[in-house]
This record gives structure tokens, C-alpha cells and sequence, in this order.
């Protein structure tokens, strides 16, 4: 049987792009372009009247905004419909406003210019910047400028759209994303995006299947066209033939018989035939995933990536805030644990600092950049401890490389607790620490770190990128990033080994968790407890119960004794033949 793998090798009717939320669909294309404002900078004679006009453009945007958010809470929930909470603060802020009307009152020109240019610094400064985060942003406050400009001209969003369709554009704001989910459309690609982009959240909060950073979507599709969006593994397929129809198609009908199915599993356990239990936790990236996580049957929160708060919120949230989301999040997925990651800061994730940096890879980063801004840890440190309080929360710390940072980062903690003691506020005083094993120095003495720490975590995207000495964002060495590499199935191997015997736990929570062909080789490994995204858990059961634990080990020990990934791949395949398991994970 043919796989996802097979169908995209050598197809010159697809486009590339991220995956940015999951789901198989086939649909016409509907090219959406909004009209491109024509700015008039003439003079102006009446300021007044200008002034008049600009304050109820800017209330009608209000307005505007207000009912978006309205439907956004409704149907995302509060904490991600809070995206368009901080587009309406932004329409109340004190500062832009009073630039916008002194320069209306100095220059004496058409306030949708005034509007356009004021606001446009803003985003030339997100645009210039390194940051592929503030880049995202710059479009959010697009939205804005548009929307006031567009008020100033007293014309209306159009948004005639059949339902059914695959939307493409070159790029879309939350709220289109929101307004366009009204005509019932199928998916969306984007020219423009990222995985973090405000729109890209949306898509999956709403269930609905989008590709974006395409590049070039909206050159090479046309209006009316036959796609299917792959939103697993972000590809569009165009003019699909009848063999890629064929696919596809019994693809998304095994999908929707698969979920019934998989509804069954939510409440069992994960064992292997011959009665090996699995952990399975969830990976979390924003508190609207609760729901998810909690339908999933997963056993808890085994990595909330706290830095996506930043993301989420735009800006470092203080220690009550932090305390409310910490705290929440604890208490939904009680009595089991969650785990929450120290702020990941640096590198390919979100940059907080604008250090200037040859090689940020390389750089201030993860432990290292909290270590230097005592402050930003430490108010984390306070809020996570505070929500420990009925004592089911953990604390990872991140990009551990020497044995000073642990004990550096558990004095910090200490002092927290004094802190906290002394102002009578309670918390776990036995709250467990951890690390995350990402850097080759740290998998070599993984042994002596585990005698200092309570738990470990095998984070496998910078473990095999750091092992390899390969930019996994880089074309031009991906087929470098090697996770069935020998070099990876040796180092995380040894890392379970030593972890246990040191007596400590281990988990492991890259995205090699989720790759459902490597799950058997991961449980032959040892490792007892894998932590993955909400969606993966209720496949990674139905597979986890389709094998022996002995015969996975069989199968890990003859893995690690070869030399070549290419062998390694055909051993795991083979071994997911001889146990029937091969058409699950060809699903997804």
C-alpha cells in the first residue's frame, strides 16, 4: 500500500508548505484578494472635520472588533479570542491616537494617511526584525490600519464567499480567518505565515485544515482549480490525478473510521500485548488545548511549553498572571501532573531579546538567556511554585549543558521558596525538578545530571540537530536530520539507561515521539513514557497495543547495531509488516 511518502515523492502538481493545522481535504480554490487600498495624501481644509471623521472611524472599528471578539470567545474559548482583545487595546491606545490627531493638526493632510504612515512604522519596525514572531505580528496590525482606513472611506469587509471552498490568499488576519469560517469553507493556504502566526492558532482552534508559508499559493492556483490540502504534512496537490484522488480520498474515509474507533481508546491504557504500560502525556503549546488534552485519555501534561505565553500574550506577562495560568491549567488536569518548561527562549523559537547573535543556535538560549535575566526566571519561578500548591505541578528546566546551570537554577529556586515562605504564601516544597536532554554534553554525562534532578526528558529536535550538526530549517542539509540515524537510536539509548540507573524517570517528548513509525522502536528502547500532541495520542495507543514489548526490544537491539539509517527504516517497517500495524500509521 502506497504512503504519503510515496504519493508526494516525484509529484510536480504540488506545492510545498507548514503544516499548520492537521486534517485531509478536496475542494475548489477561491483566490481571496482584498482590495489594495489606494492611500490619497491630498491636503485637508477642515481639520475639525477631520478630526471628527477619524474618531468615528476608529469607533467603528471598535465596534467591529468588539463583534469579532464576541464570536471569536464563543468559539475559541477566552484565552486564544484574546488575540483580538489586544487589537481593540491597540485602537485604545493613548499614544498612537494623540500621534495620529497632532499630525492631522500639523500637516493638515487626509487623516487615512496620516492613519497609514503613523501605523506603518510600527510594522516596518516588526518587519526588520529578525524575529520571524514580529514579522507575524506586523500583519495583525495591518489588519488594523486597514480597518480604520477602510471605516474612513465608510465601505464594508466583503465576504461573498460559496461554502465548501479552499481559501487562498497571501495572507490572512485572525479576523478574516474568523469571518470567513462563517461560509462553512474547507481549508485555507497562505503565501505568508508561520506555524505561530495569530491566524495559523485560529485554523486549529476552529478545526480547520490550513498550509501557509506556500511562497507562491496564489501564483500557481486559480480560481475554481481542484486541490487537495494536506494539512498533516503541509502540501497542496493540484489537478489531482485520479490515482492522488483515489488516495486521498480512501485516506480521509480511513481517518473518520479510524476517530470512531480511536473513541474507544480514550479511557484505556496503553499496553502492549504481552502487558507493558506506556505513559502517554501531552504535549501542550496554549491552554485552549485543554479540552483536547482531556478527551485524549492522555495521563497528563508531560511539556507545556510556557514560552508560548509570550506569544500568545505579545508581550512577559507578569508573576499574577502567570500564577492564573499556571494555576488553571493545574487544576484542569487534576490528579495527574503537568509539567511546565521554563521559557525556551532563543534560537528558532520565540526571541525575547534582540541580542545580536552570529549563531543563536549556539547562543544565549533556553537556561543559558534565564541565567542572565534573574528577573523574567524568577517571576516564573514564583508563579510556577504558586500553583503547585496541590502538588501535581513539575518544573523542566531547558537546553541543560553543564551541571553548574542545574545546580545554579535550583539555588534560584530555593531562594523562591524562601521568598515565598516568608510572605506565607503556599506552595509544593517538594516540587519535582527536571531537566530537558537536548545537547550532546548533556546525554554524555546523563548519568551524573540524573543525580542532581528528579526527572529527565529527552527533547529529540535539538538532540539530533546538535548530534548531527544540522540546521534542520535548511534545505540544503534536511536530509542530514536523520532521526532513525544510529548516532540518535545510540545516544537516546543511553540516556534511558543511565537515567535508570540513577532511578530516575524519563520521557521523551520531541517530535520523533509522534512520528508513529518510530513509537515501537522508542517502547524497544526502554522508554516508558512518551509525551505527544493531544491528536497523536488515541493512534499511538491503538499502535502501542498492536505489538510484544519483547519483540520491540528484539527489534531496538538489532536497530542500534547497524550502521546506516536506510537499514534501520527497513527493520521498523518490516517489524510494523510481521504485526499488521502498517495501514494505522499510513493514516496520518
Amino acid at each position: 500500500m502506497k504512503s504519503f511518502k510515496d504519493i508526494y515523492k516525484g509529484s510536480e502538481n504540488k506545492i510545498a508548505g507548514i503544516a499548520a493545522a492537521p486534517g485531509i481535504v478536496i475542494g475548489e480554490v477561491y483566490l481571496f484578494t482584498k482590495e489594495k487600498l489606494e492611500i490619497s495624501k491630498a491636503d485637508i481644509t477642515d481639520v475639525e472635520e477631520a478630526k471628527i471623521n477619524f474618531h468615528e472611524a476608529l469607533e467603528r472599528s471598535k465596534k467591529e472588533l468588539t463583534k469579532i471578539f464576541a464570536i471569536a470567545k464563543d468559539r475559541m474559548g477566552v484565552t486564544r479570542a484574546a488575540i483580538f482583545e489586544a487589537q481593540l487595546m491597540i485602537l485604545d491606545d493613548p499614544i498612537l491616537i494623540g500621534n495620529i490627531l497632532k499630525r492631522i493638526e500639523d500637516e493638515k493632510k487626509q487623516p487615512e494617511y496620516i492613519v497609514d504612515d503613523e501605523i506603518s512604522k510600527y510594522q516596518q519596525l516588526m518587519i526588520l526584525s529578525n524575529e520571524s514572531y514580529m514579522k507575524e505580528r506586523a500583519n495583525d496590525i495591518e489588519d488594523i490600519k486597514n480597518r480604520i482606513v477602510r471605516n474612513l472611506r465608510k465601505k464594508r469587509w466583503q465576504s461573498r464567499i460559496h461554502s465548501d471552498a479552499v481559501i487562498v490568499s497571501d495572507s490572512l488576519t485572525p479576523a478574516d480567518i474568523l469571518l470567513l469560517s462563517r461560509n462553512q469553507v474547507k481549508s485555507f493556504v497562505t503565501d505568508h505565515g508561520g506555524l505561530t502566526s495569530h491566524a495559523a492558532i485560529i485554523s486549529r482552534s476552529l478545526n480547520i485544515p490550513a498550509v501557509c508559508g506556500t511562497h507562491n499559493a496564489t501564483q500557481k492556483l486559480k480560481d475554481g482549480q481542484t486541490v487537495i490540502v494536506d494539512g498533516f504534512h503541509g502540501y497542496i496537490i493540484y489537478d489531482p490525478t485520479d490515482e492522488q484522488k483515489s488516495f486521498f480520498k480512501e485516506k480521509h474515509q480511513h481517518l473518520i473510521a479510524l476517530q470512531k474507533e480511536l473513541e474507544e481508546l480514550t479511557d484505556k491504557p496503553a499496553v502492549t500485548k504481552d502487558g507493558k504500560e506506556i505513559q502517554l502525556l501531552a504535549n501542550v503549546d496554549v491552554t485552549g488545548e485543554m479540552d483536547v488534552v482531556k478527551t485524549s485519555g492522555a495521563n497528563g501534561i508531560g511539556l507545556y511549553r510556557s514560552e508560548q505565553i509570550l506569544d500568545e500574550l505579545g508581550t512577559i506577562p507578569t508573576e499574577e498572571e502567570q500564577v492564573r495560568i499556571y494555576s488553571k491549567l493545574a487544576s484542569r488536569i487534576y490528579p495527574d501532573n503537568i509539567t511546565i518548561r521554563a521559557f525556551d527562549i532563543g534560537g528558532d523559537k520565540f526571541r525575547l531579546f534582540d541580542y545580536n547573535e552570529p549563531n543563536p543556535f549556539l547562543g544565549l538560549r533556553g537556561i543559558r538567556l534565564l541565567l542572565e535575566n534573574l528577573k523574567l526566571f524568577k517571576a516564573q519561578i514564583r508563579s510556577v511554585l504558586r500553583s503547585s500548591s496541590n502538588k501535581n505541578v513539575q518544573f523542566m528546566l531547558p537546553m541543560i549543558s553543564t551541571i553548574d546551570e542545574i545546580h545554579r537554577s535550583k539555588k534560584i529556586i530555593k531562594e523562591c521558596m524562601d521568598e515565598l515562605s516568608s510572605e506565607n504564601k503556599s506552595f509544593d516544597a517538594e516540587m519535582k525538578i527536571g531537566i530537558m536532554v537536548e545537547v550532546p554534553s548533556a546525554a554524555v554525562m546523563t548519568r551524573e545530571f540524573a543525580d542532581v534532578v528528579d526527572f529527565l526528558s529527552i527533547g529529540t529536535n535539538d538532540l539530533i540537530q546538535y548530534l548531527m550538526a544540522v540546521d534542520r530549517g535548511n534545505d540544503l542539509v534536511a536530509d542530514l536530520y536523520q532521526e532513525f540515524s544510529p548516532v540518535v537510536l545510540r545516544t537516546i539509548k543511553k540516556i534511558v539507561d543511565d537515567s535508570k540507573l540513577a532511578g530516575k524517570p524519563v520521557s521523551l517528548c520531541g517530535e520523533m515521539a509522534a512520528d508513529t513509525l518510530a513509537m515501537p522502536l522508542l517502547v524497544g528502547l526502554g522508554l516508558e513514557s512518551l509525551s505527544i500532541s493531544p491528536a497523536t495520542i488515541p493512534y499511538a495507543k491503538r499502535i502501542i497495543k498492536s505489538f510484544n514489548y519483547k519483540d520491540a526490544k528484539k527489534m531496538a537491539d538489532k536497530c542500534i547495531t547497524v550502521c546506516y539509517e536506510a537499514e534501520i527504516e527497513k527493520t521498523i517497517l518490516k517489524f510494523f509488516e510481521e504485526n499488521d500495524i502498517t495501514r494505522t500509521r499510513n493514516i496520518i
